[in-house]
């Protein structure tokens, strides 16, 4: 089977510094002036052609119908500009980076010791000081999925984020639930959150999306090799770009063909999950191709062991400058 990319390989500061032969990423402030096309068969690549933005509709027209027809999908996947996202009173624009506030409510994380899963004040304080420094909007989960990280009952994941999510949305937070359990998810959403955020990317439970479907809100899909038991296990990449896209690319067909909106989509490539530092870094430079997945992107990397690898192995509490 033979699959097509469009990935953005040059940048300007300007459509006018390439004389208008650049486009704008995903309505943000990144100009585009050149693309790889690049078709691969069976997980091999088997051709990769060069163009500039004027030259992409002959390089299409060049392709076999079924081809031609995802790549102009594509390209206008990457030029496609997202609706903001409405969470409550607040609104969180697309066009420009945000940032995710992560509170974590467990008591094994590796970023924090699970300091606020038994102290609200603390939490309180925590999800406040991170809105204030700009944080978009604050993201709660009660479920540690780091390598090893022992199952969680959800009697115990609804007792962590539940009380927490109220507390949050009585300050008007914008808040996403950070959980794969149908049951957690209507909990949250119940409480006040306005966004699904699910590491399973809705298959660790199949009730999970009729029900973000029937609630109307943005949900997180985001990749991870494993399944059920352990989502960092069966990471083998042809290559890791390529597969994450075409993974990310189904299980978004998926949620759409279970009923949730096209705009409410959001995917993320799962750095960390069943992948090595080279994986991670050859995702990161690969960003500007899931663009063409024509949904927004959240990438999680704050503190994780890649940062630690990349600064002389620095704890996990010294990480978040990296």
């Amino acid at each position: 089977m033979k699959r097509v990319y469009l990935r953005p390989i040059a940048f300007a500061d300007s459509p006018q510094s390439e004389e208008g032969e650049a486009v704008r990423l995903a309505g943000g402030m990144v100009y585009a002036s050149r693309f790889a096309v690049i078709v691969r068969e069976n997980g091999r690549i088997v051709s990769r052609t060069r163009a500039g933005a004027d030259d992409i509709a002959g390089v299409l027209a060049a392709l076999p119908d079924d081809l031609a027809a995802e790549g102009e999908a594509q390209w206008g996947n990457l030029r496609r500009a997202h609706t903001p996202l409405q969470c409550g009173a607040r609104t969180i624009r697309l066009d420009q980076p945000q940032v995710m506030g992560i509170l974590n409510l467990t008591p094994d994380s590796f970023s924090d010791g699970g300091k606020f899963l038994d102290s609200p004040d603390e939490a309180n304080a925590h999800a406040a000081a991170m809105l204030e420094a700009g944080a978009a909007l604050v993201d709660a989960g009660g479920e540690s999925t780091r390598p090893g990280a022992a199952a969680v009952w959800e009697g115990d994941e609804l007792k962590r984020v539940v009380p927490a999510i109220e507390r949050l949305a009585a300050s008007g937070a914008a808040i996403s639930i950070d959980s794969r359990r149908a049951s957690v998810i209507e909990a949250a959403l119940a409480a006040g959150a306005h966004i699904v955020n699910d590491v399973s990317a809705l298959r660790h439970d199949p009730r999970s999306a009729e029900l973000v479907a029937r609630a109307g809100v943005p949900v997180v899909l985001m990749h991870a090799p494993g399944g059920a038991e352990d989502l960092h296990a069966d990471g083998n990449y042809t290559d890791v770009v390529l597969d994450v896209f075409d993974w990310l690319a189904q299980r978004r067909d998926a949620a759409v063909a279970a009923g949730i909106a096209r705009d409410d989509i959001i995917v993320d490539p799962g750095i960390g999950f069943g992948k090595s530092l080279a994986e991670n870094l050859a995702l990161l430079n690969a960003l500007p191709l899931f663009h063409a997945l024509g949904q927004p992107l959240l990438v999680g990397v704050s503190r994780k062991r890649m940062i630690g690898a990349l600064s002389q192995e620095a704890a996990a509490h010294q990480r978040l400058g990296g």
